[in-house]
């Protein structure tokens, strides 16, 4: 069996070969060419300088959404120029009134749902990563970073911060916005004469989609497939010093009141980060001592199924986020609906950095990072590296120890937008307990592969890993195919993880295992109406075990459903095989659990919904309905939200499941009433309230956020953990933090 899969994914090899690159339609490419300028531009987004007019470069936008062959109704021009130091970009946007939707004042908005306009910069003109800017009609901003070719709403970070500047203007029958972009901002080679370009817009009040570059609906609007080259006038010359400071300083207090006496320990610790271009494509990342208690707190949810879902929060920590993709996106990370829920794994996650097990509770808990270091970025045109190293303290209390993490990447471009990447991941126990181990370590090779047009993209992985365990099995090898066409799709993927594969700062959910998933669907677009299109097909699921054979299996029909009014609709009927390879109790109730090595066949129904984000009132649904194993399920989880525009949403989060078996049933219940006020672009505040009774717990975190001077802060923030079941406080913790970025 061994040799047949070695087999199989060498067959990948021949089928992971980009195709010779055939246009999707006869829709031409674009291009751009700034002129430069002697004199700088002042950003308050009126567009009242007449020099702006010398620097138009375009106004010809196509329809994304609801057609993609025919040119937007409304138009958009947009203008750019440079000096030395700074790209200058401005649009006009046209439209049909001034009624915007505009949810709030707060940075990094979703663009779904409101009115926004977005501009994106493939520095190297490899359509792999970029940086994206954008603004609104309020003159708020947003900032991401695109990996990946975009070729996933996961390859999109909004949690990237940057210094920029941006504003915009309301006129009777347009909105105007201007930008200004230290080149020392993003990263590109000295010299650089050209790089690609992208720019999209959302026109909430006639609800269309509009892109500089035409991009057929079966893309994503972001996917770096579908850019343009923008020439300079003169090359880019080296940018000025690229180093900034930000340190912090921290003072609060935590209290433990399940210790006797109660445990109060002060929270009062300063730190730094720092950041060094070592080239225009390089950046030196440092940190010593960071905190992150003014990061977001992960929204709770009701794990139904028997493994770790963890992939499922997003990395927020600054230190982490540029170039992520280089540490991120080994191994198997999908993000369809499935009903033996995404069995992704990979062999680092970087939220596993700094969070250890906790010997006295058997959970993971978060332990302090003492330093930091990472550098990351473009050796050259075609040469990515990445290397990470993070020291992490002992907290002998808990029973754990001082551990170092390393991390090493070097990624080689090949053809056009594919790659071949080699890693290397050290994770290193200075004082192991009984229960740790000294060492573990994973190399690996991975070939990711983009045609041209998007529509081949695959993946073809070997990991390899070393640890003290005696055994065989210490391997994990896959293979991905898709091909992306305008009628329809066809995804295969399959991997195998050995019985001994251990990855201590990864996410490896199951060993001894071999997955393999099929899909297929057929997009419809009738236009009609209600609907703007559809997709319907079949999808296949199985895990097998070496020495013991099938132990899941589920196959069945998937579609997904967009509406004219933006509203979407993804949903899955499948009937499912499993034989539980441990005691589970699917009520989570304390019921008896079904017996290991028992099998059941059931049938289930799941569907993810999300309705017109331009209304004021808007809902997220997730349910499941059906059988499951040897009793049934009636799950719903999701969010209410209410816009109370310009100054912020009122969210209920929520979720209701009822779970019974032969031994018993279940009813779970999760509330998460959530305020997210902005007083203005610079002042807001975040309260939320999480009753989970499936954890026992609630949540009380409260964080107000002062952003005095570009990327500089001052948070206050209030957090409260009790027991769900008789309300007793388990800890309590106020801290105030002061951070300030010093650009030298």
């Amino acid at each position: 069996m061994k040799n047949s899969l070695c087999a199989l994914s060498v067959l990948f090899i021949s089928w992971l070969l980009p195709k010779s690159a055939v246009a999707q339609d006869p829709y031409p490419t674009p291009s751009l060419r700034l002129k430069a300028t002697s004199s700088p531009l002042i950003i308050d987004g009126k567009m009242d300088e007449n020099e702006w007019a010398n620097y138009q470069v375009t106004d010809q936008f196509w329809q994304y959404f609801p057609l993609d062959s025919i040119r937007a109704q409304n138009r958009t021009e947009l203008y750019m120029t440079y000096d030395e130091n700074f790209l200058y970009v401005a649009a006009k946007c046209y439209t049909t009134g001034n009624k915007f939707i505009v949810p709030s004042f707060r940075r990094d908005y979703r663009a779904t749902g409101n009115d926004n306009i977005s501009f994106i910069f493939d520095t190297f003109q490899d359509k792999t990563n970029a940086f994206l800017f954008g603004m609104n009609p309020f003159g708020v901003m947003r900032e991401a970073l695109i990996s990946n070719g975009g070729s996933d709403t996961q390859f999109f970070n909004t949690f990237w911060d940057n210094k920029w500047e941006g504003d915009s203007k309301i006129y009777d029958t347009y909105w105007t916005t201007e930008v200004k972009i230290p080149f020392r901002t993003v990263r590109y080679m000295e010299g650089s004469a050209a790089w690609n370009f992208m720019c999209y817009r959302f026109d909430s009040q006639t609800n269309e989609q509009s892109s500089w570059v035409r991009i057929p609906q079966n893309q994503l609007f972001f996917n770096l497939a579908f850019t343009g080259p923008m020439e300079f006038e003169k090359p880019l010359k080296k940018p000025g010093m690229n180093l900034a400071v930000i340190p912090y300083v921290r003072a609060g207090q935590a209290t433990d009141f399940l210790k006797e006496p109660k445990g109060r320990s002060p929270q009062n610790s300063i730190g730094a980060d720092l950041k060094v271009g070592i080239t225009p494509g390089l950046i030196l990342d440092a940190t010593i001592n960071p905190d992150f208690s003014t990061v977001e707190a992960d929204r709770q949810i009701q794990n139904l199924t028997r493994f770790d879902i963890s992939l499922s929060f997003p990395e927020q920590r600054q230190f982490f986020l540029e170039n992520s993709d280089l540490f991120g996106t080994f191994g198997s990370q999908e993000t369809y609906l499935s009903g033996l829920g995404n069995q992704n794994f990979t062999p680092f996650y970087s939220r596993r950095v700094g969070l250890e097990l906790d010997t006295t509770t058997g959970t993971y808990t978060p332990i302090r990072i003492l330093s930091g270091l990472r550098l990351n970025g473009k050796v050259s045109n075609n040469l990515r590296i990445g290397l990470l190293n993070v020291q992490t303290a002992r907290d002998a209390e808990r029973g754990i120890s001082d551990a170092n993490t390393t991390v090493a990447v070097v990624q080689q471009k090949v053809f056009s937008r594919s790659n071949i990447t080699a890693l290397f991941i050290n994770k290193e126990v200075f004082n192991p307990t009984v229960s740790q181990n000294r060492y573990n370590r994973v190399a690996g090779l991975e070939y990711n592969m983009a045609s041209p047009d998007n529509r081949w993209l695959g993946k073809l992985y070997y990991h390899q890993a070393f640890s003290p365990a005696v055994g065989s099995g210490k391997l994990s090898t896959g293979a991905s195919l898709t091909r992306n066409m305008y009628r329809y799709q066809f995804v295969w993927n399959h991997y195998y993880i050995g019985e001994n594969f251990e990855a201590e700062v990864g996410v490896v959910p199951r060993r001894n295992v071999f997955r393999v998933n099929p899909r297929f669907q057929l997009n419809f677009y009738p236009g009609n109406r209600i609907v703007n299109r559809f997709s319907l097909g079949t999808s296949y699921e199985e895990y097998r075990k070496f020495n013991s054979g099938l132990t899941d299996q589920a196959f069945g029909l998937i579609g997904d459903v967009t509406f004219q009014s933006s509203a979407t609709l993804v949903w899955q009927v499948a009937h499912t095989y499993t034989i539980l390879l441990a005691d589970f109790d699917p009520t989570r109730s304390g019921n008896r659990p079904l017996r290991q090595g028992t099998d059941y066949r059931y049938t289930q129904a799941r569907f993810d919904f999300i309705s017109d984000r331009r209304k004021k009132i808007s809902l997220e649904m997730q349910g499941v309905v059906g059988q499951n194993f040897n009793g049934s399920i009636a799950s719903l989880t999701g969010a209410l939200i209410y816009r109370f525009q310009p100054y912020g949403t009122l969210t209920l989060n929520y979720g209701l499941s009822r779970v019974t078996s032969s031994e018993g049933q279940g009813n779970l219940f999760l509330i998460g009433p959530r305020a997210d006020v902005t007083f203005s672009k610079s002042l807001f505040w975040t309260t939320f309230f999480q009753y989970n009774n499936l954890t026992n717990n609630v949540n009380i975190n409260s964080r107000l956020q002062w952003r005095f001077r570009p990327v500089s802060d001052f948070f206050l923030v209030y957090s409260d953990n009790y027991f769900s079941d008789n309300f007793m406080v388990k800890n309590r913790v106020l801290v105030a933090k002061l951070t300030y970025w010093f650009n030298l």
